[in-house]
C-alpha cells in the first residue's frame, strides 16, 4: 500500500502528458522508452494502454522478469539491454514521444550525458518524465533515524550524500534539477513532489486510511514548501 500514494502522483502527470501528447499528434498509440525500466513497473501498464514501449536496461535479469510481466499481463513490451546515455545508439533519433527516466539520474556516470541521450531520441515537442531522489528528505528521514550528523551531512554535501556508505551517488534539489534539465536542452514544466508523507507516517497508520493518505499527497504535490521535502521529485520536461 506505501507505493500508492507514489504511484498515484506519478500517474496523475503522467496521464496528463499522454493525453497532451495524444492530442498533439493525432495518435492513440505513442511511442514510449523507459530508461532504466527494470521489470517494467511503469512500462508494462503503459504498454497495457496501448502504447508501444520499448524498456532500456542494465540487467538481464529484469529483463527477463520483464518479459515475464508482460507476458502475464497479454501485452508486448520490447527490452533492450543499455544504459540511459546509450539511447542514441540503440533507437533511432526521434523516435519516441515519451521518456521515462525514474530513478536513473542518481545513479549513472554522467547525468548531463543521459538527458542528452533521452532528448536525441525524442521527437520535437515530446516530454521526459524524470523521478530524482531528493537530498532534502534525506535529511529529515535521517534525523528522524537519529542520525544527527549524517542529516547535518546531507545538507552541507554538494550531491547531498550523508556519507561514504550512502548507497545513492546523488541527490537532485529542485533547482538543481531544473537546471540540469534545461542546460541539456529542456524546457522545464511542472514539478511534483511525490511521498511527501507517504514515508513519513507510521505504516499502521497509512493502512487505516489509504485513500485519505493518497488525497493528501496529492494536495501536497505542487504546494511550494511541501513539494521541496519530498523523498522523490518529479519533473516533466519537454523538448
Amino acid at each position: 500500500m506505501r507505493d500508492a500514494p507514489r504511484q498515484t502522483v506519478a500517474w496523475k502527470a503522467l496521464r496528463a502528458v499522454l493525453a497532451d501528447r495524444v492530442a498533439a499528434t493525432g495518435r492513440e498509440s505513442l511511442d514510449i522508452v523507459d530508461a532504466g525500466g527494470g521489470t517494467g513497473g511503469f512500462a508494462v501498464p503503459l504498454a497495457k494502454l496501448g502504447h508501444a514501449v520499448t524498456v532500456v536496461d542494465p540487467t538481464l535479469d529484469s529483463l527477463a522478469a520483464l518479459e515475464r510481466r508482460a507476458a502475464e499481463t497479454g501485452v508486448g513490451v520490447k527490452g533492450l539491454q543499455g544504459d540511459a546515455a546509450d539511447l542514441g545508439e540503440l533507437l533511432k533519433p526521434d523516435s519516441a514521444d515519451l521518456v521515462l527516466c525514474h530513478s536513473v539520474l542518481e545513479y549513472v556516470e554522467d547525468p548531463a550525458g543521459a538527458l542528452r541521450a533521452v532528448r536525441c531520441v525524442l521527437r520535437a515537442g515530446g516530454a521526459v518524465s524524470v523521478l530524482a531522489a531528493n537530498p532534502f528528505a534525506t535529511a529529515i528521514h535521517r534525523s528522524l533515524a537519529g542520525h544527527f550528523d549524517e542529516a547535518r551531512r546531507v545538507l552541507a554535501d554538494p550531491s547531498g550524500r550523508w556519507g561514504d556508505r550512502d548507497p545513492t551517488p546523488r541527490r537532485f534539489s529542485r533547482d538543481a534539477l531544473s537546471e540540469l534539465l534545461t542546460q541539456t536542452g529542456f524546457t522545464v514544466g511542472e514539478v511534483h513532489g511525490v511521498r511527501i508523507f507517504a514515508d513519513l507516517v507510521p505504516g499502521m497508520l497509512a493502512e487505516n486510511d489509504p485513500e485519505a493518505l493518497i488525497a493528501l499527497e496529492q494536495a501536497a504535490a505542487a504546494h511550494p514548501v511541501l513539494r521541496d521535502i519530498a523523498t522523490q521529485l518529479h519533473a516533466i520536461a519537454y523538448r
